[in-house]
């Protein structure tokens, strides 16, 4: 209608959405499939999927980027970790991926569609084989058809394109939708882009989860910096999850850096600190996009738990993994006595339990025994564990060292996609 002003349009949604995330000061956001200067990708839909977007290529024109790797830590590995692996892993100038099929227990098959699909990309671009990281999700177990896949490279090669948005979403499976963030990082030298894509959502436990994340910056910063920063965010986020408590055979995560802004971050400085928060905040918040959208998941649970160094992390995952704590986490229930038996569990043979516990904030157990609550404090309770996000905070004997867990819901929507994946 004539003169009629248009509603005016909902604010975009911030990534950084976790209380348990802060965004550094001197970090903004960008649109989330914005790429750093010296990278293109694409995505493209080569078949592998009933539908949708499978096979994606991301790549840096600069001939001087510099990388890092993390894997896996199955016994059992998918062929593209192998063969990546076996790579440049400090020098990679681009990424071939894909859904689907995770390329997982095919044998000398499965090791030559890798090392095809890597070749072929290398020719494409011109750049060595050794230089092209690969990763595959999908399932396990069943072949990987080689036609479809190198097709895929060579269209998804000839259509990139100076956005991550094709490629965010060719490296889904059960996601609910992409995980994805570009970020602008003031440094003292300059001004960088950070950005990010990564997939998961079943098949997670500590020590990675199903999971892939690409990282890019045009900041330039030599292999070791990288490798450094890479492994230590790397532990503080993708590291700490838990869905399902199993893991994966494929988990992969690159950082690329290219060097086009054009910024040296030199190793020790306050460039190298503020860098590091950056590509910290991105990867913790990347790692609860992973948790809140496990499969069928309706709520996130972080557990903390305090003590000696030998105990924090089995009892933080023994929690975390529970099925009977998850459960209780699904129903907004303020089972407690779950929390505290899994916790016994992880100290078994350690008699006395002396273990305290809170959840948000509320002390319900002190050395190993229930407090007594009133009406009023129990319904405070309730309301508390009915939120989004719950925090739970474990403290067992001896002291020194500090662990953290982020895990997910048990949902009957996670026995359903689970019971029907492969049929």
């Amino acid at each position: 209608m004539s003169g009629a002003s248009a509603p005016p349009s909902a604010a975009p949604a911030s990534f950084f959405r976790s209380r348990w995330v802060e965004r550094p000061a001197h970090v903004s956001e960008l649109e989330p499939t914005a790429l750093p200067a010296g990278f293109r990708a694409a995505g493209v839909a080569a078949g592998l999927k009933s539908g949708g977007l499978d096979v994606g290529v991301l790549a840096s024109d600069e001939p001087a980027t510099r990388s890092a790797a993390r894997f896996t830590s199955n016994a059992l590995v998918g062929a593209p970790v192998a063969v990546s692996a076996e790579g440049a892993l400090d020098r990679l100038r681009a990424v071939v991926a894909n859904s689907a099929y995770a390329n997982v227990s095919d044998g000398e098959r499965g090791l030559a569609t890798a090392r095809e699909a890597q070749a072929v990309a290398a020719d494409l671009l011109d750049v060595p084989a050794e230089q092209i990281g690969l990763a595959s999700t999908g399932m396990i177990g069943v072949e990987l058809p080689q036609e479809p896949l190198i097709e895929g490279v060579a269209t998804a090669v000839a259509n990139l394109g100076d956005d991550a948005l094709g490629f965010s979403e060719a490296i889904l499976t059960t996601d609910r939708g992409p995980k994805r963030a570009s970020l602008e990082v003031t440094l003292p030298a300059g001004t960088v882009r950070i950005a990010a894509q990564a997939k998961g959502a079943g098949m997670i436990s500590p020590r990675f989860a199903t999971m892939l994340c690409f990282v890019e910056t045009d900041a330039a910063l030599d292999a070791e910096t990288v490798d450094l920063l890479t492994g230590v965010c790397v532990k503080r986020s993708f590291d700490r999850l838990s869905v399902d408590g199993q893991l994966s055979t494929s988990d992969t995560v690159y950082v690329l850096a290219s060097g086009a802004a054009g910024v040296r971050v030199q190793p020790q400085t306050d460039d190298e600190l503020r860098f590091g928060e950056a590509l910290d905040a991105l990867l913790r918040q990347l790692a609860l996009e992973i948790v809140a959208d496990g499969e069928g998941a309706t709520r996130v649970g972080r557990v903390v738990v305090s003590g000696a160094g030998e105990l924090v992390e089995p009892v933080a995952r023994a929690v975390a993994d529970s099925p009977l704590v998850k459960t209780a986490l699904l129903g907004a229930d303020p089972n407690f006595g779950r929390i505290l038996q899994a916790a016994g569990q992880a100290l078994a043979g350690r008699a006395p339990f002396v273990v305290d516990l809170e959840i948000e904030g509320h002390r319900v157990a002190s050395a190993g025994q229930e407090l007594e609550l009133s009406g009023e404090e129990w319904r405070a309770l309730e309301q508390a564990v009915a939120a989004p996000e719950v925090e739970i905070e474990l403290t067992v004997p001896g002291s020194g060292a500090e662990t953290e867990v982020f895990f997910s819901d048990l949902t009957h929507e996670y026995v359903s996609i689970n019971a029907d994946y492969s049929t």
